[in-house]
């Protein structure tokens, strides 16, 4: 059923090879003593990782299946159905992970913890005190649910801005006469 609709099989097709990638690269980095969570967002490898997957799954769609032309409405329905593919495998591995090894999370608090009170007093007072605080209660609360929501919505985010960059990149009209 799904090989009929070339958008979404391709989508998926690109969703669990980029899943299964990104997976293994958070378990790489957890390994090599860098949380993936503590890593800021403009040096995370979703970004890459999202670049190559949409860009392939795009130029597939557009060559293969619809002979040269690619609207941008379904560059951007193809690049969500491969972002969701990839934040809902993801995710679940990472809940998976986190649930089967405590390890993950509470080290990430500790982390967490240790690099707010590392601010230098001019971060502090951008960000604001009482927000500072608000977010050390709440981050003792956090559970490997919460990690792999937080890791979701991150991919949902992320993925957005790089969709719309290679869609327009890749979309090819027919010419007007």
């Amino acid at each position: 059923m799904w090989r009929n609709q070339p958008l979404v099989h391709v989508a998926a097709k690109y969703g669990v090879l980029a899943a299964g990638l990104g997976f293994v690269f958070l378990l790489i980095l957890y390994a090599i003593g860098k949380h993936p969570f503590l890593i800021p967002v403009f040096f995370d490898f979703r970004i890459i990782l999202f670049a190559f997957a949409v860009f392939f799954a795009l130029r597939e769609l557009r060559e293969r299946y619809y002979g040269g032309l690619l609207y941008f409405w379904q560059g951007m329905i193809a690049s969500l159905l491969l972002t969701l593919v990839f934040a809902v495998l993801t995710a679940a591995g990472l809940w998976i992970f986190a649930t089967v090894y405590p390890p993950f999370t509470q080290e990430y608090i500790q982390l967490f913890r240790e690099q707010v009170a590392a601010f230098p007093p001019d971060v502090v007072e951008k960000i604001g005190k009482e927000n500072l605080e608000r977010n050390l209660k709440a981050i003792a609360d956090t559970h490997a649910f919460d990690l792999a929501t937080l890791y979701a919505w991150q991919s949902l985010l992320i993925s957005f801005f790089v969709s719309i960059i290679l869609t327009v990149i890749l979309r090819r009209q027919p010419k007007m006469n």
